[in-house]
Parts: C-alpha cells; structure tokens; sequence
C-alpha cells in the first residue's frame, strides 16, 4: 500500500477558493456525473469559469473526468463525447504536525485479525506486520535516504550528533494512551524501513524523550 499522504494540503488549499469549493459541493452532491454547462448554468456562473475550476480540482486529484456521450447517439455525427465530472475516491486529511493514524489503524486491525486465526499473541503479530509494512516502504524508497523515507512517514528527522532524532510522532495520541504497545510498533516500522532501504550503518534503538517519538537511530558502530 502506498503509505505517503500525498499533496493534502495542496488539495485542501484548493478548496479554500469559495467558487471552486461550490462546485466540489455540487458535483459532490450530484448523483450522475455532472458537465461544464449544467455545474455553470446552476451555480450562475460563466462557461469558461466553471470549466477552469472543475479542471483544477480535477488536477488536485478531488473530481474525476469521464468523457460520455448524454445524447444516446453513436458512430458518425454523433458528436464529440462530453466531458463529465464526479467526485473522486480520494481522502484529503490535513493535520498539522502531520499524524498517520491510518496506518495505525490498518496494522492494528491486520494484527488483530492475524492474531485471531493463528493465535498468536496480537503484539508479536503486530510487531512482525510493522516491520514488514516498513521493509516495503523502504523498498519503495531505495533509491533515496533514510531521511526522506522517515520525512514521508510523517517523523520529521533530524540530525543530532551522530544520529537521527525523529521530532514527531504520527502516532501521538495513540502512544500517549498505549506507549509500549505503540512504541514497539514504532520501532519496528523504522526497523523494517532500513531493511528495505538496505541500510546497514544505522540502527534504530528506542530512546523516549518529551516532544519526540520513542525511536532513534544511531550508527550501527555504536555499543547500545
């Protein structure tokens, strides 16, 4: 799965222009697939308006295009298919600092699953899934850095003497609640991101401090 929240802010910036968000609303609220002329003519707006709008949104990836054609006729003289707009599958979710309870939520509920037909104990489930899921993320990232692997989670690292200190954690809410159970799968997600970026220099070692998620990473050299 693709674990990167893409352009949210971008899209939700988007939104934030009151013409543009009437003709989300209304396209959203359309149970057909909904033309330039017909989101123009019921919002008052100009043709070429509403069409620059619509395009937009639908470049932000928020409308979908299909191009059909509402006349019933085919072949020769028919006309050119018109270009038609729904609303797209995709979530926009912006939360600053950035948290990623979505992935939390998917390796919780595989682990609880997973758990419940093996009988495995759900936290080694949980862990083993963590890293797995960051092994595939890091095989996504190989040809970057650790560092713009972890910028993706959403973990803001930064240098700190010899390591990396990671300033944010996706999960916050969550480690407040559950810290070892959290944690651990914090760890093990970082884990799991250096063996798919094939990093052995660094280690990820559990250092908690105020302010900061549970996980450093260090140089593999360094005695725990």
């Amino acid at each position: 799965m693709d674990t990167r929240p893409g352009d949210d802010l971008d899209a939700a910036a988007a939104l934030a222009e009151p013409t543009r968000r009437r003709l989300y609303d209304f396209v959203a609220r359309s149970e057909r697939p909904v033309g330039r002329d017909e989101a123009a003519s019921a919002l008052d707006l100009p043709r070429q308006t509403a069409a620059f709008h619509l395009d937009r949104l639908a470049d932000e990836g928020l409308l979908d295009v299909r191009f059909e054609r509402r006349t019933g006729r085919v072949g020769p003289g028919a006309g050119r298919p018109a270009k038609l707009y729904v609303r797209s599958a995709r979530e926009v979710c912006v939360q600053l600092p950035e948290r990623r309870y979505d992935l939390a939520g998917l390796l919780l509920a595989g682990a609880m699953e997973e758990a419940q037909a093996s009988q495995e104990p759900p936290r080694l489930v949980l862990e083993r899934r963590s890293r797995a899921m960051g092994a595939g993320v890091g095989a996504r990232e190989a040809s970057g850095s650790v560092t713009q692997a972890l910028e993706g989670l959403g973990f803001e690292p930064a240098a700190e003497g010899e390591g990396l200190v990671l300033r944010n954690c996706p999960f916050h809410e969550l480690a407040h609640e559950h810290t070892a159970l959290v944690c651990g799968m914090n760890l093990h997600l970082v884990e799991g991101l250096l063996d798919g970026l094939g990093d052995t220099a660094m280690v990820a070692r559990l250092a908690p401090q105020p302010g900061r998620c549970c996980v450093r990473l260090e140089p593999a050299s360094r005695e725990p």
